[in-house]
């Protein structure tokens, strides 16, 4: 069984991904491994892509979208529902 939660954090490097960069770190848990992804990188870009990304910032948390990136932008509150946070 993994201990860790995978955050993937999808960013163009503006404003507004760095603080939902910013807003990530300050309520993930040590079960949370955090990564952030830049969307100029054609990998990256494809990946987002498969997750259903249509604008950034985005966040998903093992292998899934965060409900708040699907229909706006990152929030405490729908981060933390979606387990960042919460020890595994």
């Amino acid at each position: 069984m993994d201990n860790s939660r995978e955050v993937e954090i999808f960013s163009a490097g503006c404003p507004v991904c760095e603080q939902a960069i910013q807003l990530v770190g300050e309520i993930a848990c040590p079960s949370c491994d955090v990564t952030v992804l830049d969307m100029q990188d054609p990998g990256v870009a494809g990946r987002a892509k498969l997750y259903g990304v249509r604008s950034v910032p985005a966040v998903a948390v093992d292998g899934a979208l965060a409900s708040c990136c699907t229909t706006g932008g990152p929030n405490e509150d729908r981060l933390r529902a979606a387990g960042i946070g919460q020890p595994v």
